[in-house]
């Protein structure tokens, strides 16, 4: 499922009775498929996977990765001008960021454009999910002012640019949100707590949506 980790990824592999288990660890899997990244999380792309029974759980993650890299290259070739990031491994990072930060088809492409123009202003992100990945399993489900203040890679509030990695499974559709922004003016967004936001192109505007 996009937007879940590669952990749930792994984890729904190792339950299912008819794939052969035979990847013990996140070192072996990155150099079994022989990838570059330092972190793997996000690097496999979140479908629905047809397979015979006796499969290795390697065969489908190889088949999976593969897959991701298939359509990060072909999202990266219509980007627009307005994308002002350099690799499309960044591309990925703010991708994944777009997916766990709203459901709505309709607003991911707006949401790129409000972090493409953070970036581009030299703002910090600020970006709750990179927080609650960042705590990892310090994280109850209630995330808090001391932890927006708590410094490490992916504190988004503390630190300016983007996240050493992904945070999550990424859909094409988040990645075609990044490649091909809405971009409005705006530089801020608060969820309306029905699924939608609420965005403003000033600081002000943002504090009185957030009221």
């Amino acid at each position: 499922v996009e937007g879940k980790r590669l952990q749930d990824f792994l984890a729904r592999l190792h339950e299912h009775p008819k794939i052969t288990q035979t990847v013990t660890d996140l070192e072996q899997l990155k150099t079994r498929l022989n990838i570059p990244q330092q972190y793997l999380e996000g690097l496999f792309f979140p479908d629905t996977y047809t397979f015979a029974a006796g499969t290795t759980d390697i065969e489908l993650l190889k088949q999976s990765y593969q897959l991701m890299q298939k359509h990060l290259q072909t999202a990266w070739q219509t980007r627009t001008s307005e994308v002002n990031l350099k690799t499309p491994y960044e591309a990925l990072i703010l991708a994944s960021i777009v997916e766990k930060e709203t459901s709505k088809a309709s607003e991911r492409a707006r949401i790129a454009g409000v972090f493409l123009s953070r970036l581009n202003k030299g703002m910090r992100l600020q970006t709750d999910p990179t927080v609650i990945y960042g705590l990892g399993d310090e994280f109850d489900g209630n995330l808090k002012r001391k932890h927006l203040r708590q410094d490490n890679p992916y504190n988004t509030y503390v630190r300016h640019g983007l996240p050493p990695s992904p945070i999550a499974l990424v859909s094409q559709a988040a990645l075609a949100a990044v490649m091909q922004p809405e971009i409005t003016g705006d530089l801020y967004f608060v969820s309306k707590q029905d699924g939608s936001h609420y965005f403003s192109k000033t600081y002000r505007e943002h504090t009185q949506a957030v009221r």
